[in-house]
């Protein structure tokens, strides 16, 4: 059975549609684009026009939404062109579904309808320099001023499209004596005005293309009307369903970057000769083929199960934390052997391996280390009372 069989008709030719515009549009510029660092101007804009902005706005809002299985998979095509593009639109649609899950009306009509054609796009702002995966101990804070509104203070880091984004669900403290921590952390709409600085663009081994920036607010003002939902100290627990959706688009970014360097080594092992055959023909590397090709379609398996839990409406924070840490961990195996497979010319930037190699590291520790997947999962097995429901 097709990996596309668990789509509508109308889903598998949205997918389809995006395949042929990696193919045709990304992968013949993507090696010049990437090396240079350049930001992909005029591939956003084509993603844009294809709605991939808006694939978790419904109709109402002006998106062209789809199930959690069809967004997975358009995220794996991407990230099989470019792990970049795929980011591009990954908080981007976090923030879509924080907006249509908790969201006010009047919040909601006013992002939803740009977020969908793109104009506004939007991203999430956790991590801190201090913090790391420790959510609870934000030192971002944000306090209510004489008008009601909010002065925030404090830092984050590593925030993706942060230069081009117009709207940050900025993550933080509006309460922060709050026992336990969690009752005092919301979630601030946030937009850029006076007091927030990018204080810098970060090196990065991979992932290039895509802005990752250090932000500083300094006494910058956020109305009241620009709290998520309108109630304060639930920002904690709305981003941790959030998240069940950022870990899926990671671990779908992750197949993508694995089936690109599992592509690119089949071929490459068919084309190569050593000692008179073909080398995918010698055990070794024959072997390493076989397991790459093995793994990738058990996180592909795991991921889409994933996936319909979450259209079905289910909690899946396990499940989404095994997709991710799976997922990931398969990526990079993948990238390490393809590597080995192309010898010499997987070190050449002359090859996308090497690309490969450089961007499967992230998914290991984006959205929550995979250290922290494996706490969350043992968490839901001991709460759950095992795997069964």
């Amino acid at each position: 059975m097709s990996t596309l069989d668990v789509l509508s008709e109308d889903e598998q030719l949205v997918v389809s549609t995006v395949r042929d515009f990696v193919d045709k549009e990304v992968r013949p510029v993507v090696r010049e684009l990437e090396h240079a660092n350049t930001y992909p101007e005029a591939l956003i804009a084509q993603m844009k026009r294809l709605g991939i902005f808006g694939l978790a706005i419904p109709e109402e809002y002006g998106g062209t939404p789809v199930s959690t299985p069809c967004f997975v998979l358009i995220t794996e095509e991407l990230a099989r062109g470019w792990m970049s593009l795929a980011g591009a639109m990954g908080g981007h649609t976090v923030v879509a579904k924080l907006l249509l899950h908790y969201g006010t009306e009047e919040q909601k009509r006013r992002y939803l309808p740009a977020m969908a054609t793109g104009e506004t796009r939007a991203t999430i702002a956790l991590t801190e320099p201090s913090g790391g995966s420790d959510l609870q101990a934000l030192r971002t804070v944000a306090r209510k001023d004489a008008d009601g509104g909010y002065l925030i203070n404090g830092s984050k880091t590593w925030i993706t499209n942060s230069r081009r984004s117009a709207l940050i669900a900025l993550l933080c403290k509006t309460d922060p004596e709050a026992e336990p921590a969690h009752r005092g952390i919301s979630i601030l709409l946030v937009e850029h005005g006076p007091g927030l600085t990018i204080s810098r663009d970060l090196p990065k081994l991979g992932y290039k293309g895509v802005e990752s920036c250090e932000l500083s607010f300094d006494d910058h003002r956020a109305p009241a009307d620009a709290l998520l939902g309108g109630t304060e100290g639930k920002g904690f627990a709305q981003m941790m369903k959030g998240l069940e959706t950022g870990r899926l688009q990671v671990a779908a970014r992750a197949l993508g970057v694995g089936r690109a360097a599992l592509e690119d080594a089949l071929a490459y092992a068919q084309e190569r000769e050593s000692f008179g055959k073909p080398i995918w023909q010698h055990q070794s590397v024959g072997n390493y083929l076989a397991d790459m090709a093995t793994s990738l379609t058990a996180a592909r398996q795991l991921t889409l199960y994933a996936a319909r839990e979450a259209e079905a409406g289910r909690r899946v924070d396990m499940e989404a934390g095994m997709a991710k840490l799976f997922a990931s961990e398969t990526a990079l195996q993948i990238a390490v052997n393809a590597v080995r497979i192309h010898g010499g010319y997987g070190y050449s930037t002359e090859f996308d391996v090497e690309r490969y190699f450089r961007d499967a590291p992230l998914m290991i520790v984006g959205e929550g280390t995979n250290e922290i997947q494996r706490n969350v999962i043992a968490s839901q097995l001991v709460t759950r009372g095992g795997l069964d429901r």
